[in-house]
């Protein structure tokens, strides 16, 4: 197979990360799956924000991204935002919406920065299907860089009242976990001085300063030395946080049966790839899809799946029974070329989720270091 001989199959994350095309966001989540020694990604296929906050809670320390499902949230809210947010910068991984948008570029930039998820403003990654055609990219590239740009505005406030008062004042606020940074008004009730007729009338002038650093960052350099180090906890501190940028990822192929992303539409999703280097990072897919030599692509794969501890992986294929095809981590790492592995029930299901995490992570990353000790 082509893609079996490119340079990535053999090339470490931090080698990856280094290339001069890659994007920072890219370079960022390569960086720190070196230094985490995780390419593993959970699906938190739940319903509750509790749920969801439990398990990436629980796993968090194993995954390098947590892949969400927020339209299955059934209290979906800023808590939910908030409690996902705190506990990605605490443990140290990425949030990826498993949108799957697929529609004309004006309805995707709406469902991609409004509505009642928001989700431009806290996921650094999602998904999208070509079928609209390329403009579903530009489009929502174009959103990404709209909200990024909104988030960074500020806005003055003062409080000051005629006749002036023995001591005047001001308000500085940085609301936590604002979903932008714009104050459209300040409603004042004045029906509570109604009663008092002698109070003499003053005239209000209100502005608000919102300040939000959250404009892009540059992402330090972690080398080889960074990726082996034992004080994984101090180079993920030099790591810093996550920049604020946004990525995407084209859903190339799938893992169920039958599915029709393959063939011609599997090459068209490369080739819009390429002519967006800067704003889509991957695949979702069954198989590295980097053939040209300027090709970094990560490639994401779901249907990943191991059989109980202690038990043997069967030759066979397996399935839910449902249309899902399973693969096991080291088929997907080591045979396809595969940067990420998506695993979801095998982890949430689990009596034990930290454990069953902590066992899919070993896998994947044995399988990594078997690969690319092949060059």
């Amino acid at each position: 197979m082509a893609a079996a001989r490119h340079p990535t199959w053999t090339q470490s994350y931090i080698e990856r990360a280094l290339l001069p095309e890659t994007s920072p966001l890219t370079a960022y989540l390569l960086r720190l799956i070196a230094i985490k020694k995780t390419n593993l990604c959970l699906s938190a296929d739940v319903s509750t924000t509790a749920q969801l906050l439990a398990v990436a809670e629980e796993v968090g320390d194993s995954i390098c991204l947590l892949k969400t499902h927020a339209d299955t949230i059934s209290d979906f809210s800023d808590r939910t935002v908030k409690g996902l947010r705190d506990i990605a910068k605490r443990k140290k991984f990425l949030v990826f919406e498993d949108r799957k948008f697929a529609d004309i570029g004006e309805t995707v930039q709406k469902q991609y920065t409004g509505g009642p998820l928001v989700i431009a403003r806290w996921a650094e990654i999602t998904n999208a299907h070509i079928l609209p055609g390329p403009a579903i990219v530009s489009s929502l590239k174009e959103a990404a860089a709209s909200a990024i740009a909104t988030y960074n505005q500020s806005v003055s406030t003062e409080i000051s009242a005629s006749p002036p008062t023995s001591a005047e004042s001001s308000i500085d606020a940085s609301p936590a976990g604002a979903p932008t940074a714009e104050l459209d008004r300040l409603d004042v009730d004045e029906s509570s001085n109604q009663a008092n007729c002698d109070r003499k009338q003053s005239i209000v002038s209100i502005s608000t300063t919102i300040s939000q650093s959250i404009s892009p960052q540059p992402t330090p350099i972690i080398d080889e030395e960074g990726e082996g180090s034992a004080d994984a906890h101090e180079v993920l501190e030099r790591l810093g946080s996550t920049p604020f940028l946004r990525a995407l990822l084209l859903l190339a192929e799938m893992s169920s049966a039958g599915n029709l992303l393959t063939g011609a539409y599997t090459q068209q999703c490369v080739e819009i790839a390429r002519q967006q280097k800067d704003f889509v990072m991957g695949f979702i897919a069954q198989r590295s899809l980097n053939e040209l030599p300027g090709d970094n692509f990560l490639t994401m794969t779901p249907g990943v799946k191991l059989p109980p501890a202690g038990q043997p992986v069967p030759d066979g294929p397996m399935g839910d029974g449902k249309g899902q095809q399973y693969s096991s981590p080291r088929q997907v790492v080591l045979e396809q070329g595969v940067d990420v592995i998506i695993v979801g029930r095998g982890i949430v299901a689990a009596e034990n989720r930290s454990a069953e995490a902590e066992r899919y992570r070993q896998e994947a990353w044995a399988a990594y270091e078997e690969r690319i000790a092949r060059k």
